[in-house]
């Protein structure tokens, strides 16, 4: 697709008519010439503004579609990814050779003595968060692809199925899967499939993919040898829990940062920070420096030390990328680990993880007081601070998705495929709703929206336009104030109600085309009994009735 439907056109200039502001004008003139390049070059700066209502009319039509998958003339968004590894690739290698001096027992300048210094309270910090390394570590899948399974193949029966794989240095793992005393579901079901062989078979390393990030680029990812990814989530786990325990939730960590943005940017008490290709910059050494022996050796025996790239195999010089099972994990590690350092050295005692530090992957909200003290840090160590998303002063503040001016929401809708199906546009005007609801629950600004919403709908059939009901059932129906229901034919008379509802159709897949030994294994990892489900399986939409149990507005029992 090389430019936006009629439809999606003219819900963009509804809505850019009605906001009626001189960037929206812009924009508005951008869309009609077909101009995409410009328009998804439009970038926000909240700096600016002198008040939310003005930021938030300009952003919601600014980045409504920023992540839009649309063909660009002249960009080739596999590229960008590309162009990004190998720029990552050297960031790490200059990294590398910066942090060699501080690895082993040779003499040191007298101005690194500080950072040596510095190094020796970061490493303690993680140390303490990480304890020992458990005895016992609880592996398991994921729900995407793996260097043998992707596409539609991806589901747990199939990852058992297929021949395992993994890297030299992970087979040292091998005895927690099928050694003595040890051994797994996984290698139970492989020891009665006699199609494939049984034992892993070793491959150097991952493979590079990109998947959609936005208009102008897509994100490069790697993907794991199927056994890795297995011990990988492993450690993982056990990361997230010992974070836990130091007062870093990642379970619930993109609530908690959503809240601390919103207060910051009322207070200034707190900066917020966000870094560019954060998982691809995490060197080498700066994790073999950081961590404790133990752990690193965990680490590294689990990673993959290649990545093949456009059929060759490439020596990484970053530690590990998204797409493996602990990056996640170990990046928040290694960015509170730096953060508390700097609270010490800077003597903010108070400002403990989880009270005054919270990290979430490379979202890191700090006291402003140190906030330029952990950017010095991170670009010693390898990092780069995203500063169209980094906020150490003024009235506004992002993090985990939330974005809060002057203590109110101004996040905006994003629309990431060009809608083409009932459901796509129940999603856009829910989401034009949701956004504008947000920012102003008086519905002074809903008059801005309002006719955008409406030419969403417009594409919508009738009989499916009447799917009406609250927000908590998400895109399953259109959300609006005027929605009702019938009486639960099983309950009649008791208030509780149904309401009809546009649903995805999925895929199950049978459980007939494993092995009882797989299907048995798959059930320990936690597969439904109905059959596993792949990824992106969903075969066509339907309606349907579900029960409800809020209560429409306006709701009186003598009227139902």
């Amino acid at each position: 697709m090389d430019q936006l439907s009629q439809q999606l056109e003219r819900v963009v200039l509804a809505l850019c008519e009605d906001t009626n502001t001189p960037r929206s004008r812009k924009i508005a003139d951008l869309v009609r010439g077909k101009e995409y390049a410009a328009l998804f070059g439009m970038k926000m700066d909240p700096t600016l503004y002198s008040s939310a209502t003005g930021y938030f009319r300009d952003n919601l039509v600014n980045e409504l579609l920023r992540k839009i998958q649309l063909d660009v003339p002249g960009i080739d968004r596999a590229k960008v990814a590309l162009d990004n590894f190998w720029l990552s690739e050297r960031q790490c290698h200059r990294t590398n050779i910066r942090l060699l001096p501080f690895m082993d027992e040779a003499p040191l300048e007298f101005s690194d003595m500080r950072v040596y210094s510095f190094i020796g309270t970061a490493r303690k910090v993680i140390a303490d968060i990480l304890g020992p390394v458990p005895s016992d570590l609880n592996f398991g899948f994921g729900p995407g692809a793996t260097f043998e399974c992707r596409g539609m193949t991806t589901t747990v029966p199939d990852k058992m199925s297929n021949q395992p794989t993994i890297t030299s240095m992970a087979t040292d793992l091998l005895p927690l899967w099928d050694g003595k005393g040890s051994v797994s579901a996984w290698s139970r079901a492989r020891m009665s499939d006699t199609s494939t062989p049984y034992y892993p078979e070793r491959i150097r390393g991952n493979r590079f993919t990109t998947v959609p990030k936005d208009a102008l680029k897509d994100r490069g990812i790697c993907i794991e040898p199927n056994m890795n990814l297995w011990f990988q989530k492993g450690v993982g786990h056990a990361v997230r829990r010992r974070l836990a325990r130091s007062g870093i939730d990642l379970d619930n960590g993109q609530s908690v940062h959503q809240s601390l943005a919103c207060a910051a940017s009322k207070s200034g008490a707190f900066a917020t920070i966000d870094l560019s290709n954060a998982s691809d910059t995490v060197s080498y050494n700066l994790v073999k420096l950081l961590l404790p022996g133990m752990w690193f050796d965990l680490f590294d025996s689990l990673r993959s030390p290649y990545t093949l790239v456009k059929g060759k195999w490439v020596r990484l010089e970053k530690f590990s990328s998204m797409g493996n099972g602990y990056t996640f994990e170990l990046e928040t590690l290694l960015f509170a680990g730096l953060a508390r350092a700097v609270a010490i050295h800077e003597s903010f005692e108070d400002s403990v993880l989880g009270r005054g530090i919270w990290v979430y992957g490379d979202d890191i909200i700090v006291p402003t007081e140190i906030a330029t003290s952990v950017i010095a840090c991170l670009n010693l160590f390898g990092f780069t601070p995203n500063e169209s998303k980094t906020f150490l002063t003024g009235r506004f503040r992002e993090s985990c998705g939330g974005d809060f001016f002057d203590g109110v929401p101004v996040r905006a809708h994003y629309v990431k495929k060009d809608p083409s199906e009932p459901q796509d546009y129940i999603s856009l005007a829910n989401g034009l709703r949701r956004v504008v609801k947000n920012h102003d629950p008086s519905d002074h600004r809903w008059s801005d929206a309002k006719r955008a919403w409406h030419r969403s709908l417009d594409a919508i059939p009738n009989s499916i336009r009447r799917c009406r009901g609250p927000i908590s059932f998400g895109d399953l129906v259109i959300h609006a104030d005027d929605w009702d229901f019938k009486d639960d034919p099983r309950h009649p008379g008791c208030g509780r109600g149904v309401i009809q509802v546009y649903e995805p159709v999925q895929q199950e897949l049978s459980w007939k085309h494993w092995k009882s030994d797989v299907v048995l294994a798959s059930a320990l990892y936690g597969v439904p009994s109905q059959g596993p489900i792949p990824r992106d399986s969903v075969t066509g939409h339907r309606l349907a009735w579900r029960a409800v149990l809020e209560r429409p507005p306006g709701f009186s029992v003598n009227s139902h």
